[in-house]
């Protein structure tokens, strides 16, 4: 059972310090409002196996965007996006013409505002969240009593 409860502690990097986790936090936050849709959990993937990020605290900031939050971060990113850039017209949609070319040609002239609105929150997101997370870490952390934590396993090789 110790060697089970040291593994759940390694894969949730319960032993990192709270900086990392915020980080992973903030990079879950600018990854979840990234206009890269489709490809929010490929991202956390990556990140959490190339930069060894806490993947609980990555998934935690990229489920802010969310099925019950879809809809204002899409229509927060066109419209940072559209004022940033000057747009005045508002998506309007063609329901007559629903081929693969009606569509992007109605789409196209909106995926500007959109990709630069969502890089804009996402930076913005990322940057607000790492403070925010990591005080309420630090916080959380401290009201804890410290207990020794439980050294990890030897790698196999060792034994």
């Amino acid at each position: 059972m110790t060697d089970v409860r040291s593994l759940f502690r390694q894969i949730l990097h319960l032993q990192e310090t709270a900086h990392r986790t915020a980080l992973a936090f903030a990079v879950g936050v600018f990854i979840g409002f990234s206009p890269a849709y489709g490809l929010h959990m490929l991202m956390v993937g990556f990140c959490a196996w190339a930069f060894g990020l806490n993947l609980i605290a990555l998934l935690a900031g990229a489920f802010l965007n969310n099925p019950w939050t879809l809809i204002p971060i899409l229509g927060g990113t066109y419209w940072t996006g559209a004022t940033l850039l000057g747009v005045r017209e508002f998506p309007s949609f063609d329901w007559s013409d629903l081929s693969f070319m009606g569509i992007y040609h109605q789409v196209m002239p909106y995926a500007w505002p959109f990709f630069v609105g969502g890089m804009v929150l996402s930076l913005v997101g990322g940057l607000l969240s790492y403070p925010v997370a990591y005080v309420l870490l630090s916080k959380y952390r401290r009201s804890r009593p410290t207990e020794e934590p439980e050294p990890l396993p030897p790698p196999p090789g060792l034994r």
